[in-house]
């Protein structure tokens, strides 16, 4: 249960209707709203600028990443999911481990603040793995 507390907490987003102008642009639900869809030419270039938005700093000083972009994806969607994790682990343990050292409204603070950046990394995650697996030649269709 703990491993997917943070999935229910973002709320859903309305994805754009086919055939209106928000359509054409925004990409599959889910996919980084800075990034260009595949289909759109040169989509790559802001999608790593994008993924390397979503890494440590010190990431953007390897070239490497920029000239194997399906590298940084991957490595990138590995990166959110070990944050996750350690969200995960925080909520459980903080009660538990600083209940001593801190306050009860520090640690209701805390845990919501826990729980929002919880859910706001299980949208990141999704936004990559969208971008990873576009980087892999998946073709999104649109349903209807």
């Amino acid at each position: 249960m703990i491993e997917r507390m943070f999935e229910a907490a973002a709320p859903p987003r309305r994805a754009a209707s086919p055939g209106s102008p928000g359509a054409a642009r925004s990409g599959p639900p889910g996919w980084p709203p800075r990034v260009p869809p595949p289909e759109v030419a040169g989509w790559q270039l802001a999608a790593v600028a994008w993924l390397l938005d979503q890494c440590p700093a010190d990431y953007r000083l390897y070239a490497a990443w920029r000239r194997h972009p399906i590298v940084l994806a991957w490595l990138t969607l590995r990166h959110l999911e070990g944050q996750l994790a350690t969200m995960r682990l925080a909520y459980r343990g903080l009660r538990v481990d600083l209940a001593e050292q801190v306050s009860a409204d520090a640690l209701t603070d805390v845990l919501e603040v826990l729980a929002r950046e919880g859910a706001r990394l299980v949208e990141v995650r999704r936004s990559a793995s969208l971008v990873l697996e576009a980087m892999e030649g998946k073709v999104f269709v649109p349903r209807l």
